[in-house]
């Protein structure tokens, strides 16, 4: 199984997608915010997928920076993006390129259907 890193800045959302997940098999590592996840991204422990919300409130980068950031750091990992509020330019680019994207609130069913598209990748 897979070994993910959530990030989410929403304690309720986080708590539940991690919950979920390792209900399927999966191991979880849950970042609450940028710091956290760049923490954990830089460190030695082996990381399979990153899920991230894109918008992250409190912090001047958002999960879309995060992500580019952890592909440089792990160009092999998978990357699934989460988001509850309005798609940007930026973000429908990312889309065209491929990006698996999960659109808040999902179901356990579509989150499991996304995780698997994504680790299938």
């Amino acid at each position: 199984m897979a070994v993910i890193l959530i990030v989410e800045d929403d304690l309720f959302i986080s708590q539940l997608a991690e919950m979920t997940i390792q209900d399927w098999g999966h191991e979880t590592l849950l970042a609450n915010d940028v710091g956290e996840a760049m923490t954990i991204l830089r460190g030695p422990g082996h990381i399979d997928a990153l899920f991230t919300d894109i918008y992250l409130k409190a912090d001047v980068l958002g999960g879309c920076e995060v992500a580019d950031e952890a592909l440089k750091l792990r160009p092999d990992l998978r990357v699934l993006y989460t988001t509850g509020n309005m798609v940007t330019e930026k973000v429908r680019a990312m889309f065209a390129k491929g990006a698996h994207c999960l659109a808040k609130p999902y179901t356990d069913e579509q989150l499991h259907d996304c995780v698997d598209d994504m680790l299938a990748a």
